[in-house]
């Protein structure tokens, strides 16, 4: 990803302090007295409608084009990423060390890794083939004639794709009970789209064969990674589920029902460790909103009710009954206390729910065609999913959108950049909100992964610490021994 970014750069500074002549001659250097284009360069020629091979034959007017990508920094979209919650890097400039005074300083910003677009890619791909043309197609923003410029076109594409040679293949690894498990990619589901690799999807349906079960995962709030899973892996992968697993917990109910704000580092208020059904049964409506959700993709629904400790039996039963009322079977799971042993129920009620659809058909259906206009799509997913009365596009998101329908990503499928505290925007607003408009602040065009992106209300795409974060428990015994992970 930062190398991507560092092209970038690195190309507007070159193209900033050379002529046309003395670009060219650096891009296709005399070898033995012989210049030859490197095979990407040929891509850029056959996208420019230069029928040639031979960097001699070409005019001038053909060099000036192949030569200057002619980067329009205020459409320039890439990010740098990085692996910490550092949020005084959401906004900096670069270009301001002395060497590079020719140049001119630009405002940019960093992104958490995980929100990387290559990190989609390798969610999304299905084979080293498709993840080096994904990688290749990458747009990073446009020339200021309006063309986008991919990473192919920086001559970069081909570097990435050898770096991440090796990262396509998953890892297989066992729990404790040693069930084999496939790890592989890590997009967030409230900043990108939130689901496993299709790659290892594909590898553990092999391997438990037809009458077997792969159970994947979609991360976050069911409003986005469920709806991320059906609308963009599902058409990508061309696999369809047979049962939804919507797993819910009691704490996490409460909230919904007005319960006190639970913050990182602060204790538990008791309410959460004590029954309250009246508070409980307040919060199920969110659970049964995603049940619907769910439902209106075709896909029946085993809610999980993941026991603690704290649990109380008359909680359990509510919950389930709200699940049930909504149109989900409904099972308590105490894998957490006894492990495997605690989720055999859960189990049989998945494969008696995946027998059922496969004795009926599979009715599974998308939200919407992909024909659709991106506003369109945005609109449908806010409404449908999380009960907005509809959106408001900022000026930039306006104008982002429109460019991308005039490019020819109109088609794409749509990835929410939203907070999964809530089915609106606001962390704040718990249950089931009513009466909101979802704001749309700006877009990106993720095209190697093959989603548009759009940003919703305050969603950053690089988190920060809070004041008491995670590392004050983390330490190193004189004998080695780690402390504080978990």
């Amino acid at each position: 990803n930062n190398l991507v970014a560092a092209a970038i750069d690195t190309r507007m500074y070159h193209e900033q302090t050379q002529t046309d002549a003395a670009l060219f001659r650096r891009l296709c250097p005399a070898v033995d007295g012989k210049r030859e284009f490197a095979p990407i360069m040929l891509k850029r020629l056959k996208k420019l409608g230069i029928d040639k091979t031979n960097p001699d034959d070409l005019t001038e007017e053909e060099i000036t084009s192949f030569a200057r990508l002619d980067i329009d920094p205020e459409t320039i979209t890439w990010k740098r990423v990085v692996d910490v919650c550092d949020r005084h890097l959401r906004k900096i400039t670069v270009g301001l060390a002395d060497t590079e005074k020719k140049g001119t300083p630009r405002d940019t910003g960093f992104d958490i890794t995980v929100a990387s677009e290559i990190m989609a890619v390798l969610a999304l791909t299905t084979s080293l083939a498709d993840m080096r043309e994904r990688l290749g197609r990458m747009v990073i923003g446009l020339s200021k004639s309006g063309e986008p410029i991919t990473t192919d076109d920086l001559g970069v594409g081909g570097a990435l794709a050898v770096l991440m040679k090796e990262a396509i293949m998953p890892t297989l690894m066992q729990t404790i009970e040693k069930t084999p498990c496939l790890i592989h990619a890590g997009p967030f589901a409230n900043i990108a789209h939130g689901n496993s690799s299709i790659l290892a999807d594909q590898i553990a349906l092999k391997l438990v064969g037809e009458d077997g079960y792969c159970v994947t995962e979609a991360g976050f709030g069911a409003d986005i990674g469920m709806e991320k899973f059906f609308n963009i892996k599902c058409r990508y992968s061309g696999l369809t589920p047979q049962c939804v697993v919507l797993v819910a917990t009691v704490r996490a109910l409460k909230t919904h029902g007005g319960g006190p704000a639970v913050k990182p580092g602060q204790p538990l208020d008791p309410v959460y460790k004590q029954e309250n059904l009246e508070l409980l049964g307040a919060g199920c409506c969110n659970m049964q909103h995603h049940v619907r959700n769910a439902l209106k993709f075709g896909v029946n629904v085993v809610v999980a009710v993941n026991k603690f400790a704290t649990d109380t039996e008359n909680e359990i039963a509510l919950v389930k009954q709200k699940a049930e009322e909504a149109g989900a079977i409904a099972v308590m799971s105490n894998h957490w206390a006894l492990g495997g042993a605690g989720a055999i129920d859960l189990a049989n009620a998945v494969v008696e729910t995946c027998a059922k659809t496969r004795a009926d058909g599979n009715k599974f259906k998308f939200l919407y065609p992909l024909e659709m206009s991106l506003v369109d799509k945005i609109t449908k997913i806010c409404v449908e999913i999380y009960g907005a009365d509809g959106i408001k596009l900022e000026p930039i998101a306006e104008k982002q959108l429109e460019q991308y329908e005039k490019q020819g990503y109109g088609n794409l499928p749509i990835c929410m950049a939203k907070t999964h505290l809530s089915l609106s925007t606001d962390p704040s607003l718990k249950g089931v909100p009513t009466g909101f408009t979802v704001v749309v602040r700006e877009a990106r065009a993720s095209v190697g992964a093959g989603f548009v992106y759009p940003l919703l209300g305050k969603i950053m795409t690089i988190p920060g610490l809070p004041t008491r974060p995670g590392y004050y428990n983390i330490d190193l015994k004189p004998d080695g021994t780690i402390v504080g992970l978990f």
